[in-house]
């Protein structure tokens, strides 16, 4: 199975953090990386950009519309995330354990389900994965 680790971090608390502690902690984010790479457990994973970069997409009654900046107020945002795989949730939950976040304070752990999407032009379709 796979799983979506999400990596939340409070922006203000990164953006005060000494070079060295910074320094330190992407050291742990890469030790940790090459170690799931050699355990067989990464699938993907990466570093967001700040939570005042997005671009907001919403599609209502056919029609698209995009809104600049993050969607919600909040302290917490998503700084990153893994894909990772794991037999079950058990071994997921081990391997996210792992995940150097003492500094950024909580992540979360969903199953994967794989899907492929298509446009017919009118509406999308989603099938599994044979």
């Amino acid at each position: 199975m796979k799983f979506l680790c999400l990596i939340y971090e409070d922006p203000k608390q990164m953006q005060r953090m000494p070079k060295a502690e910074l320094a330190t902690l992407i050291a742990d984010y890469m030790t940790f990386t090459k170690e799931i790479e050699k355990s067989g457990h990464f699938n993907a994973g990466d570093g967001l950009e700040p939570a005042h970069t997005p671009t907001t997409v919403r599609v209502r009654n056919g029609k698209v519309s995009t809104s600049d900046g993050p969607q919600e107020k909040s302290k917490n945002t998503i700084g990153g995330f893994y894909v990772i795989r794991a037999k079950d949730l058990l071994e997921a939950i081990h391997v996210a354990a792992r995940i150097p976040i003492e500094l950024q304070g909580i992540h979360q752990r969903q199953p994967h389900r794989p899907a492929r999407v298509s446009y017919d032009g009118r509406r999308k379709r989603v099938r599994p994965h044979p």
